[in-house]
C-alpha cells in the first residue's frame, strides 16, 4: 500500500502543495483540511486518528508526543508511523525526502515506527 501522510498544524503547508505538485496521486492532508483532524485536536486523539485512518504522521512536535505516544503504545495501540522532521532543516529538503520515501516504499515499512527525517 502506498504511504499517505499528514502534516501536523505546525509543519508549513508549502511541503502539501509541493508534494502534490511533483505527483498529484501523492495522498497527503494537513491537520484542518476538510477530510482530516481539526486545528487544535489533542495529541492523544491525533494519534488514535492516524491509527484509524492509515496516515503516517510529520510533525516537528518533539515536546508532547513522545509522551503520549509511549503510552499510545502502552495501551496496545498502533501507528502506520511517524516522521519527527529534524530542528534546522531546510522545507525543499523535506520536501524531497517525504517524496523519495513515497516514491520507494511501502506503509507498511513504517508501521510503529517513529522516525527523523532526513533518514
Amino acid at each position: 500500500m502506498k504511504l499517505r501522510f499528514l502534516l501536523d498544524e505546525h509543519v508549513d503547508r508549502a511541503i502539501q502543495r509541493q508534494l502534490r505538485r511533483l505527483d498529484p496521486k501523492i495522498n497527503v492532508l494537513a491537520i484542518g483540511d476538510p477530510e482530516a483532524p481539526p486545528a487544535g485536536i489533542s495529541d492523544p486523539d491525533l494519534l488514535d486518528w492516524i491509527e484509524e485512518n492509515g496516515y503516517i504522521l510529520v510533525t516537528e512536535n518533539r515536546s508532547t508526543i513522545p509522551e503520549h505516544l509511549s503510552d499510545h503504545f502502552a495501551a496496545g495501540q498502533h501507528i502506520p508511523g511517524l516522521f519527527w522532521i529534524r530542528p534546522d532543516v531546510g522545507i525543499g529538503r523535506v520536501i524531497e525526502e517525504l517524496y523519495m520515501i513515497w516514491v520507494v516504499s511501502t506503509a507498511e515499512e513504517y508501521e510503529d515506527r517513529p522516525l527523523f527525517i532526513p533518514l
